[in-house]
């Protein structure tokens, strides 16, 4: 195996891990501002009030797009990695 192709297989690796956190941390994202403004306007400062939402919120995501994150890990194996390993 190459330099080249070694590195190649790590850049798609990365941008496979790129897209796949993507929603979950997006979603994270947006619920904690959400919560957060609503904590600021209302000087509700619990720290359950933070947390659950933000889960909640996480495992729905995670749950819808868990086919697509398996479709994503599986092209990137069956295109990239099993090659790599039964070529040598």
């Amino acid at each position: 195996m190459t330099d080249a192709a070694l590195y190649d297989v790590m850049r798609h690796g990365l941008w496979v891990a790129v897209t796949i956190s993507a929603p979950l941390l997006l979603v994270a994202l947006v619920a904690g501002v959400v919560i957060g403004l609503f904590q600021a306007l209302t000087s509700v400062q619990e720290m359950t009030l933070t947390f659950v939402p933000k889960v909640g919120a996480m495992m729905a995501v995670f749950w819808v797009s868990m086919s697509f994150m398996t479709g994503s890990l599986v092209t990137f194996f069956t295109d990239m990695v099993i090659p790599m390993i039964a070529g040598g």
